[in-house]
């Protein structure tokens, strides 16, 4: 199954099966929002909710059997899959063999957008620079590989409060930077809310972004943040987050695929999920949807 990418435009969504209320036919649940579910839970939660698409982890994948049979499911269930998570942290020891696992799997789940989280600072270094290098170096070894199987490597910068551990890719102007030395149809970037709203130069690099936007993830900035600030994501609504202009600002340009829901909250994790994925539609029309 191929999500049928259009360059300049992001990943296609809608697949003429939504059942949900007019406006959710671009909503995608990410599944660690609903981190407690099976594969299988969140299909069946996404179908009868009536959203369309369902951005997939690759420990998920796993423990439904694999990327073809969590394929299987999807598609069964008249779902696209809208990105996997995640590649990256190429930082690390072993990064290029298991992000080259990970584009064979997002080929084999039908999903064209791979999402990067790059890797923070190498145990016991200092070298930032160093480290930002290492990140443009094992992506141009990956870039072509991906490109042979279908999928696009998107580049997610991340608040800079996780440069050190998670991702010295900060700045949506940062991944433009990296991901405009390789071919547009092998590396794009995420524009994530809860990561990128804080940046004074935000909007004007939306708009170069253009084409190169393979992702869009929503969620709110809430406060106060939880000693664990990874977990500090909310309910679209419930933050300091003004989406209505950052939803047209991507609209703008250019980007007509996916949006996805993806929430790391202790709170939202310990709610049912049928409840999470309805204030997620309730929350969407609000604030987020798109023309």
């Amino acid at each position: 199954m191929s999500s049928g990418t259009s360059v300049g435009s992001g990943t296609s969504a809608g697949n003429g099966t939504s059942s949900g209320p007019a406006g959710i036919e671009r909503l995608s649940l990410n599944q660690i929002t609903t981190r407690g579910w099976t594969l299988a839970e969140a299909v069946r939660g996404c179908a009868e909710a009536g959203i369309g698409g369902i951005g997939l982890w690759r420990d998920k994948v796993a423990e439904a059997g694999g990327p073809v049979a969590a394929a299987k499911l999807v598609q069964d269930a008249g779902l696209a899959v809208s990105s996997l998570c995640r590649g990256g942290f190429f930082t690390s020891p072993g990064a290029v063999q298991d992000n080259r696992r990970a584009v064979e799997e997002a080929a084999a789940l039908g999903t064209d957008t791979l999402v990067l989280v790059c890797g923070g600072l190498p145990e016991g270094s200092r070298d930032l620079v160093g480290a930002r290098e290492q990140v443009r170096d094992v992506l141009g070894e990956l870039a072509p590989f991906a490109g042979e199987h279908g999928v696009r490597l998107a580049v997610e910068p991340l608040h800079p409060m996780f440069c050190a551990d998670r991702a010295v890719v900060s700045t949506l102007g940062q991944a433009l930077d990296l991901a405009g030395q390789f071919p547009l149809e092998q590396v794009g970037v995420v524009v994530d809310s809860y990561h990128v709203w804080w940046d004074p130069d935000l909007y004007r690099q939306i708009a170069r972004a253009g084409a190169r936007i393979a992702a869009y993830q929503v969620c709110d900035w809430t406060l106060p943040l939880p000693a664990d600030a990874l977990l500090g994501r909310g309910h679209v609504g419930d933050g300091v987050i003004d989406f209505p202009p950052l939803s047209r600002a991507v609209a703008a340009a250019g980007y007509t695929g996916w949006i996805e829901v993806e929430l790391f909250n202790q709170e939202v994790w310990d709610t049912p999920g049928e409840l999470t994925l309805r204030r997620m539609i309730e929350r969407h029309l609000a604030h987020v949807a798109m023309p």
